[in-house]
C-alpha cells in the first residue's frame, strides 16, 4: 500500500456524473445518520484497541484487524478525491482474452460511460477488468487489485497509477466495490465473478446497500447470464426463496446500449438516498406534479408504514451534504423489507411525465 498522493478530480465534468459525497453515504445503507462526531468514533476505536490490548486475542486475529484498518484507511484515502464522482463498477473474468466479444462489449461500454463522465472501477486484473480500464482510459479508471500468487496483477492501463489500491482481504476489496460506486455491471465469469455479482445482490435485497442499477451483460446472443436468469425463475422464485419483485433489483441484457440506458435513466429524477431516524429521504433533481405525488401514494402504499410519501426540503440532519441541500425530497417509513417495490419506486419516479 504505497503512499500516493491522489490526483485531484477534474470538476468540469458532466452533471450526470456528479453524485452524493459517497463518504456521506451510510454503510451498511439501512443506518441512519449518526449524530457522533468523528471525534467520538476516533475514542470508540481506541476503547476497542485498548480492550483488545487487555483481552486474550491471537496473534493471527490482530494481524487481520490490523491489516483490514490499514487497507480501509489507505483505500478511503485514495478515493476521497473522487466521492462525489459517480462511478460504475465493472466485474467479470480475468480469463477472457483480448479477442473475446465480452472483451470487446466490456471495453466499448467503459468508452461509453467515460464519455458520459463517468469513472470506471475494476479489479485492476486482465481480461474484463482491462477491457473496463482500456474503454475508460487511465485518468478515469480506479483499481482493487487482490493480491494473489497466481493471475493476478495490475494491467498495464491501472499499474503505478496513483488511484490503484492493492488488498490483500477479498472482503475489504468487495466492500470497496460497491461502497464508492453508483451502478453495477457484470460480464460472464466465473466463481470470482459470481461470487462479487451475488453478493451485490444480497446487499440490494436486504437493503445493506443504497439500492443503485445493477446489469448483468451477456455478449451479444450470449446466454451466461440469461441462463443465470432462467435459474433464478426455476428454482429460487419458483420456490419461494425469492420475492416476485427481487427481479426488478437487476436487469439482463446483452446489449450495452441497454445496460447505459438503465443506468442513466435510474438517476434522470432519483438522485440519492438516506435514513434520517426512522424516516427514508430520496433526494430528486426536480418537484413532482402534485397529481404524481398523488399516484405514487396510491401505487406504492404496500411499503409504507405510516402516513404518506411527502415532498418536502431537506432535512436538518442532511446538513453535511449542503451542496445537495437545494434538491427536493421525498419522505416516508419504509417497510425496509421490499427493496425490490422501493426499486419500482424508483422506477415509477424517474418515469414521471412531469417534474
Amino acid at each position: 500500500m504505497d503512499e500516493h498522493k491522489p490526483s485531484e478530480v477534474p470538476w468540469n465534468i458532466l452533471p450526470e456524473a456528479l453524485g452524493e459525497r459517497e463518504k456521506e453515504r451510510s454503510t451498511p445503507a439501512d443506518e441512519p445518520a449518526s449524530l457522533l462526531s468523528n471525534h467520538d468514533l476516533l475514542e470508540m476505536m481506541r476503547r476497542t484497541v485498548e480492550q483488545l490490548a487487555n483481552s486474550d486475542v491471537s496473534r493471527g486475529d490482530l494481524k487481520i484487524l490490523s491489516r483490514t484498518l490499514r487497507e480501509l484507511r489507505y483505500a478511503f484515502k485514495v478515493f476521497q478525491p473522487f466521492q462525489r464522482r459517480r462511478k460504475v463498477t465493472i466485474f467479470g473474468s480475468a480469463r477472457t482474452k483480448e479477442d473475446h466479444p465480452a472483451y470487446r462489449q466490456a471495453e466499448s461500454f467503459a468508452k461509453q460511460m467515460a464519455h458520459h463522465g463517468w469513472m470506471v472501477i475494476t479489479g485492476a486484473g486482465g481480461g474484463i477488468m482491462e477491457a473496463g480500464h482500456k474503454g475508460a482510459g487511465r485518468e478515469l479508471s480506479m483499481g482493487l487489485n487482490i493480491m494473489l500468487p497466481f493471475e493476478q496483477s495490475a494491467n498495464p492501463v491501472i499499474d503505478g497509477d496513483p488511484k490503484l489500491v492493492t488488498l490483500k482481504y477479498f472482503f475489504t476489496r468487495k466492500l470497496m466495490f460497491v461502497k464508492e460506486c453508483s451502478a453495477v455491471v457484470c460480464y460472464p465469469g466465473g466463481f470470482g465473478t459470481l461470487d462479487e455479482t451475488f453478493e451485490v445482490l444480497t446487499l440490494l435485497q436486504t437493503g445493506k446497500q443504497s439500492l443503485f442499477p445493477m446489469v448483468l451483460v451477456d455478449e451479444p446472443g450470449g446466454t451466461y447470464w440469461k441462463n443465470v436468469e432462467k435459474f433464478f425463475g426455476q428454482q429460487l422464485l419458483a420456490d419461494g426463496w425469492i420475492s416476485p419483485e427481487d427481479v426488478h433489483l437487476y436487469k439482463v441484457t446483452d446489449s450495452n446500449e441497454e445496460a447505459i440506458e438503465e443506468i442513466l435513466r435510474f438517476y434522470r429524477v432519483y438522485h440519492s438516498m438516506r435514513y434520517v431516524n426512522d424516516t427514508l429521504a430520496m433526494r430528486l433533481t426536480g418537484p413532482l406534479s402534485p397529481e404524481r405525488l398523488d399516484r405514487l401514494n396510491t401505487d406504492f402504499s404496500d411499503i409504507v408504514v405510516s402516513g404518506r410519501i411527502e415532498q418536502v426540503a431537506a432535512l436538518p440532519e442532511e446538513s453535511g451534504e449542503p451542496e445537495l441541500a437545494h434538491l427536493p425530497r421525498l419522505t416516508f417509513h419504509f417497510n425496509r423489507r421490499n427493496l425490490g417495490r422501493l426499486r419500482q419506486l424508483i422506477d415509477a419516479i424517474n418515469h414521471s411525465e412531469s417534474i
